[in-house]
């Protein structure tokens, strides 16, 4: 793929085939060892111009950065939802559902980001995916089971920017990979003050897990601008990697985009996200 480090004039036209975004509420819990109480959480859910429940959607779970909440990607910044009408309207990506739910659960002021980071994942696998693919037309055709979740997890995708990059490797590559075949962490792995070398083992690990059982990675598409402030630590950890894994290829099902003098702001991360579409599920 060419990649371009500006978005494309075409995708900020206003769209003559609008897609919807509506909110998804589900009930879950706090997973809290000892205290699992139970909540209740909202997601926003991105539908393509055209949806309809007669044909099965892939899925893309997309998650916010640190501080902010799930309105980020659809209601803060609404030319997200402008770009994505007009990639798959203009045919630069396939159809596909976005859901942009939160890792918060109310206020986490006690909680610190290794925690919140890791901890999503049991929320995720139990919760939020069968709310989401027991109500929208998904490839789980409404049998969300485990067993059905797995089979199927090659048209599921988790992508996250920032505090979601880490939420990414944590929540979905290292504890529920066998949920998701492509893998979209936008600004970073584990943090200014993380351990390089356990980020590296753990990746290698799970790619390796995933072979012997069967369930290869389709793609991780790591991101970052040489300027952001996540991405001297990103680099190094890919870096890393990269020699020892003999199952991430480049161009193949894996990737480092770098956007010269790009920061961690948003007009970095939608132009991940452009990029990414553009891979995932292909």
């Amino acid at each position: 793929m060419d990649y371009v480090f500006e978005m494309p004039e075409a995708m900020l036209k206003v769209p003559a085939k609008n897609g919807t975004v509506e909110r998804l509420e589900y009930d879950t819990f706090t997973y809290d060892e000892g205290n699992n109480v139970p909540m209740k959480k909202g997601a926003w859910v991105y539908l393509p111009y055209g949806y309809s429940a007669e044909k099965p959607y892939h899925v893309l779970y997309l998650l916010h950065g640190g501080g902010v909440t799930e309105d980020w990607w659809f209601k803060m910044f609404p030319d997200t939802v402008t770009i994505l009408d007009n990639m798959m309207a203009d045919g630069v990506c396939d159809p596909c559902i976005i859901v942009a739910p939160t890792y918060y659960r109310g206020t986490e002021a006690d909680k610190d980001a290794d925690f919140i980071t890791e901890h999503f994942c049991h929320e995720l696998r139990k919760d939020l995916i069968p709310a989401v693919e027991n109500k929208y037309s998904t490839y789980t055709n409404g049998d969300t089971s485990e067993e059905n979740l797995i089979a199927t997890r090659v048209h599921r995708a988790f992508a996250g920017l920032s505090l979601g990059s880490m939420t990414t490797y944590r929540a979905a590559f290292y504890n529920n990979y066998d949920l998701f075949a492509w893998y979209g962490p936008f600004s970073g792995c584990c943090g200014p003050f993380g351990d390089h070398e356990k980020e590296v083992g753990r990746i290698l690990e799970t790619l390796s897990e995933g072979e012997q059982k069967g369930l290869p990675l389709r793609y991780l598409f790591c991101c970052n601008g040489d300027q952001d402030i996540a991405y001297a630590e990103h680099l190094d950890i890919m870096s890393k990697v990269e020699p020892l894994c003999p199952t991430l290829r480049r161009g193949e099902n894996y990737d480092f985009f770098v956007i010269p003098g790009g920061v961690h702001d948003m007009k970095a991360w939608q132009l991940h996200l452009y990029h990414a579409l553009q891979i995932f599920f292909r």
